[in-house]
Formats: structure tokens, sequence, C-alpha cells
């Protein structure tokens, strides 16, 4: 192909050849008639056609002609304009009274591998996002403690970290829904969890420098916004792997996450994972006589409650094909790969199953990427759409033997009257015309 400068050292030299051009829009003209050619039957380009006209290919595009913008024309980068439905969201329904006190949802539809952007992480705050001065933060360690502390963030800092990879996860996650489908939508339907790489040290870390008297048996969890909501937490789990963080994905804690520290629970309900974390107050006894340390308790089928039930179960989506990300666009005989996201606070995920017919029949797709003990873990599929309605569903199970229940299993256990821990099986009705829909498959 005949190179075309088009600078050259000299002043106002800039090189206009027709001929040259016109030499360049033959050779394009010639490959995209020899594409048309090169594309096979199990092509995943199969059937698209290759036009040699295509504007996009022969006409320079308008940013192709003049410089853009500064790199730090934003004192953070954004993303694309273009990107316009990569957003959080909310709605009225999900208002806990008020817009302070309410939920934004993940957009999973856009999400790209494991790790979910901090702009995009699901939020909930039970009053408001508080916007608080680290240099005038404090973090009180009391109790049954040897040697009790109140340590600025630079004092906290200086404990040796660890950064890990975790998702977080509210227990009425899919909860709107447990009588029947309520929103046509991935992201209002399973939108409250995200997954990010944490920054901070190991609670048991900072408690062997204090020491821990042998009486404790559980850990007050306490923030410093304005609900100072406060979890109990078993100490079991306090000297295994939970985390007190200040970094996520390589930056400092949004505030909406609890800048600029919280408490990291892999695995665990995300509402004990306390944000704006103040305090942390060691006992041999829970906090009960107070309403605001109380436990999540989800009434069974039975009329009894389940009091402490704190690990998040096996559970998996779909994420294309979904409501938001339909087939609408496909044709007969096209290879289209299907995605999703499982995950398990019980260990690691092992495998996941596809189900084309509503759960009669199952084949196993491939994990793809990282696979870590309590994150998300991303499967995919190759299909050959043929243009047919289905009934798309996802089975996850774990290492410890934990598999996602059908929505029927877990109504005859739990019932229907709580939101909390509902990690049924989700099905996804594909129509003739490749629109997507919520649906419920009870068996």
């Amino acid at each position: 192909m005949t190179e075309i400068s088009l600078f050259s050292n000299k002043k106002n030299n800039v090189v206009s050849d027709t001929k040259k051009i016109n030499s360049r829009r033959e050779f394009f003209k010639k490959t995209a008639t020899l594409s048309i050619g090169a594309v096979t039957a199990a092509s995943l380009l199969d059937p698209v056609k290759v036009k040699a006209d295509d504007p996009a290919i022969m006409e320079e595009q308008p940013w192709a002609t003049s410089l853009g913008d500064p790199v730090t024309k934003n004192r953070y980068g954004m993303p694309s304009v273009y990107e316009h439905n990569d957003i959080r969201r909310n709605m009225k329904l999900l208002q806990s009274g008020n817009w302070q006190a309410s939920i934004a949802m993940c957009p999973l539809q856009e999400s790209m591998g494991i790790i979910t952007p901090n702009g995009l992480f699901f939020s909930r705050a039970h009053g408001g996002v508080a916007q608080i001065d680290p240099n005038e933060h404090r973090l009180m360690i009391h109790g049954l403690v040897d040697k009790p502390i109140v340590l600025t963030m630079n004092e906290l800092k200086r404990y040796p970290s660890v950064t890990r990879i975790h998702f977080i996860e509210c227990p009425a996650n899919g909860g709107p829904e447990w009588r029947g489908p309520q929103f046509n939508s991935i992201q209002f339907a399973k939108g409250m969890t995200s997954c990010a790489q944490w920054t901070g040290v190991y609670l048991k870390t900072i408690l062997k420098d204090l020491g821990l008297s042998p009486k404790a048996k559980w850990m007050l969890a306490e923030g410093g916004d304005s609900s100072h909501m406060g979890r109990t937490i078993p100490i079991d789990k306090v000297l295994d792997d939970a985390m007190i963080v200040w970094g996520q994905n390589g930056e400092a804690l949004r505030p909406e996450q609890g800048y600029p520290v919280r408490l990291l629970l892999p695995g665990w309900e995300g509402n004990l994972c306390v944000k704006w974390l103040a305090r942390l107050e060691f006992a041999d006894k829970p906090w009960y006589a107070k309403e605001e340390t109380a436990k999540y308790t989800a009434l069974k089928k039975s009329g009894k409650a389940i009091q402490h039930f704190y690990a998040l179960e096996a559970n998996s989506v779909i994420t294309s094909p979904c409501p938001e990300n339909p087939w609408t666009d496909l044709k007969k005989g096209q290879l289209i790969e299907i995605q999703g996201l499982a995950w398990s606070g019980m260990g690691t995920i092992k495998g996941v199953d596809i189900s084309f017919d509503g759960g009669k029949n199952w084949i196993q797709a491939s994990l793809k990427g990282l696979v870590l003990p309590k994150a998300w873990t991303r499967f995919s599929y190759m299909y050959k759409y043929e243009g047919k309605p289905l009934l798309l569903s996802s089975r996850a199970y774990d290492d410890g033997g934990h598999i996602q229940p059908t929505v029927k299993h877990e109504r005859d256990v739990m019932g229907v009257e709580s939101v909390y821990h509902r990690n049924s099986i989700q099905t996804w009705e594909v129509t003739a015309k490749g629109e997507v829909n919520n649906v419920q498959v009870l068996s």
C-alpha cells in the first residue's frame, strides 16, 4: 500500500495528493470485498456483510480531523460521552423514606470483567452520604482489649496493608421479587452487588498488637455518619478475614463507600460492612438491647425466624442477554457469547450451569479470568442463535458444595415473607424476536 504522509518538516507543507487518496480508497474497497469471502459459516461475523462504500470506513470522521481534548481537561478521568447507560440508578420503590437513606443500583448489564469501577459501585446509605475530613476522623478500639486506643488515619495506615478482591452484596438483593418479577431490568432486579479490589489492614493484625481478651466473643462496629449504624460481628469472623479498608480499586474510598475508612467482611451481608467506621468495641455478649445493633432476620415458612445468617449464598445472573441487552439485532445462525456473573460468600465458585429451557436440562459454562474466593466470577458460553423462544437460566455452585436453589426450593424453605437472602435461580425469557423479559420459573 502507498504510504501517505500528512505532515512534513517544512512549514505549511501539507501533502494533499488526490491520486494517493484514491489509491487508498481502492485498497479499502478491495479489502472489504476480500473480507466477505473470508467469512465462514462458523465465524462470529456470519452473516455480517462488509460494505465497500461504508462511510465509516471511506470517510474521515470528525474526531480524526482535529486535535482532541487536553489529557488534563478533567481533573478526574471521565467515561466517554457515548457510554450514557453506564450509570447507577434509583427509583421511588426502593427508597427507605427519603432520598438520603436510599440505594444506588449497579448497572450489571454494562459490567466488564469482575471489577466494578468506583463510580458505579452500588451504594446504600441509612442517613445520607457523610463528608468526613480524614484529618479530623478517629477510630476508637476499646472494650475487652488490653490496650484501648484511638487511631488517626495516619496511625491506622502504619499497620501492614493487604489488598484483596471481594464482592459486597446487600442481603436484600433480589428481595423485591420474592413474590414474583417486579422489574424488567437486571439493574433493579440484581443490582445491589458490586466487586472491587480493597486495600486496608486485617483486623486481626491490629488486635495482635492491642491484645484481645479470651472473653471477647462479639465486636460492635459503629459508623461515624448521622445514623451511627451499629452492627455486631462474631469474633470468629473478626479473627478470620475481617478488614479495615481505606482503598478501593487503587484510590481512596469514595464518600458513598465510607470515606475515609470502612469495615469489610468478605462474603458476608453488605449491611455488616459498616461505613465511615468510627468505633469498635469488644465484649462477651451481643448488644441486642439496642435496636440499631440487632441483626436482620428472615421469617421462615414455618413461622420461625433465622436470626444469625451472615454469609451470602451461591448466586449468579446472566448479564448478556438481559432486558437491557436483548438479542433483537441478531440473525439466525449467528454465534453469540452468553455471559454472566457468579459469586458466593461461602467460598469460591467452582462452576456454573446454563439452561435454555427453564431448568429442565443443563449444560456447563466456562469460567473466565480470575476465580477467587468471595469474589465475582465471570462465566461464558458460546451459543448459535436460532431465533426461537428460550427460558435462559444460570445455576452456580461453589467449592463448599453450595448450589443455587430453584425458586420452588427456596420458597419451600423460606416462604415468601422475607426479602433477605433471595438467591434463587434467575430466568430470562428470550422471545422469538430476541426481546428479553424477567420471568420466574418455579420448578
